[in-house]
C-alpha cells in the first residue's frame, strides 16, 4: 500500500519523495555457461558488439560460478567514442548481485588496440571495483566485422591486480578460492 502524501505544514517545508530502485530484467542472454575466458566472453556478447558501427559498452555480471546473470548495454557512443562513468557500470553489478563483472566494448575500426582511454577506464573501473568487493575479470575490445579479433586486457597482463585469477579457474571453488585470498 502506497502511503497519502502529506501536505506541508507551512511553506517552508518540503517533501521529500521516496523512490524505489530495481532491476528490469529483459530476454535473457544466450548461455548459461561459465565464461572461462575471453574467448567465451567474445562468444556470450562478441557477435553482437561487432556488428555496430558505433561504440558500444557493455558489463558482464557473473555470478561466484562464473556463469553470466545478465548483460547490460550501458552506453552507445560514436564511431570512435563511448562516454560513459563508472558508476553506469557497477549499478548495475550492484543490483544483479555481481560477484565479478567483464567489461565488453567494440572499435567499430576493427583496431583492437586499447587506446589511452581505454587503459585509463579499466585502471579506474578495477579500483572501483577493488573497493566494492565486486572483481573485475577482464575488459574486452572486439573489432569491427573480424568476429575472431578480440584483446584481453587480462591476457595481455594490463589488469593491476592478480593478472589471470579469472581464466586460471576452471572450476567455481578454484575461483572463489582465488577471490577469498584475494581478501574479498
Amino acid at each position: 500500500m502506497i502511503p497519502e502524501r502529506r501536505k506541508p505544514m507551512n511553506s517552508n517545508a518540503f517533501e521529500l519523495d521516496v523512490v524505489q530502485i530495481r532491476l528490469v530484467k529483459n530476454a535473457p542472454l544466450y548461455s548459461n555457461e561459465k565464461i572461462t575466458s575471453a574467448e567465451k566472453a567474445v562468444e556470450l556478447v562478441g557477435q553482437e558488439l561487432s556488428d555496430m558501427d558505433r561504440e558500444v559498452v557493455a558489463v558482464v555480471n557473473c555470478r561466484t560460478d562464473l556463469k553470466p546473470i545478465n548483460v547490460n548495454f550501458v552506453s552507445v557512443g560514436t564511431l570512435d567514442r563511448a562516454l560513459f562513468s563508472p558508476k553506469d557500470i557497477v549499478k548495475s553489478a550492484i543490483l544483479s548481485n555481481a560477484s565479478a563483472i567483464i567489461l565488453i566494448h567494440n572499435h567499430p575500426s576493427g583496431n583492437t588496440t586499447p587506446s589511452t582511454a581505454d587503459v585509463c577506464m579499466t585502471n579506474k573501473m578495477e579500483d572501483l571495483c577493488d573497493l566494492i568487493g565486486i572483481t573485475l575479470a577482464d575488459h574486452v575490445i572486439v573489432g569491427g566485422d573480424d568476429k575472431e579479433k578480440y584483446y584481453s586486457f587480462n591476457k595481455n597482463g594490463l589488469l593491476q591486480g592478480n593478472p589471470n585469477i579469472f581464466y586460471a579457474a576452471e572450476n567455481s571453488m578454484e575461483y572463489e578460492g582465488q577471490i577469498q585470498q584475494r581478501g574479498r
